[in-house]
């Protein structure tokens, strides 16, 4: 759309909507604060004067969303395809072209991701033992968890899939 953010992810919430409204004419400020207030994965965040939004991850380009290094829960959860336990098995959970993997609180969060990508398996993630070992977490605003990497040595297989 020919958008440019800023280093930390932020646009104008008013060159977004001029953007937008080219092929979308009905998108207007009251439907856009709907869509962030709504949307169930609380993908999208305002800035506290709500003159800009951002995606809250995700994102495939380098951006510093300003999170600090927090303290996870003992297990997480990743939601992937079963297509790719081969692969995470030998190499573990990559990033791949985004900034952070991503992590869920439960087990249904999880499955919802997987499924997006095929036939769904949840894996358990140590990330208790993990932060231990000095693996840096962030929480996002959402509540999704956030780490470079998981090594295969701290993902369990057997959630019941």
């Amino acid at each position: 759309m020919g958008l440019a953010l800023d280093s930390e992810g932020w646009v104008e919430v008013d060159a977004l909507l001029n953007a937008v409204q080219s092929k979308h004419p009905d998108l207007d400020r009251e439907m856009l604060q709907e869509i962030v207030a709504t949307n169930e994965k609380k993908r999208f965040a305002y800035s506290e004067d709500k003159t800009r939004i951002r995606a809250s991850q995700g994102h495939s380009i380098g951006v510093d969303l300003g999170l600090s290094p927090s303290t996870p829960p003992k297990q997480l959860f990743h939601g992937t395809a079963r297509r790719n336990l081969r692969s995470i098995r030998k190499e573990g959970l990559v990033k791949g072209n985004r900034d952070f993997v991503h992590l869920s609180l439960d087990t249904e969060t999880a499955r919802k991701v997987g499924m997006r990508h095929g036939s769904p398996c949840v894996l358990r993630i140590k990330s208790g033992e993990m932060h231990k070992q000095g693996v840096a977490f962030y929480e996002s605003n959402n509540g999704i968890w956030l780490t470079r990497e998981v090594k295969p040595q701290y993902i369990i297989f057997d959630t019941g899939d």
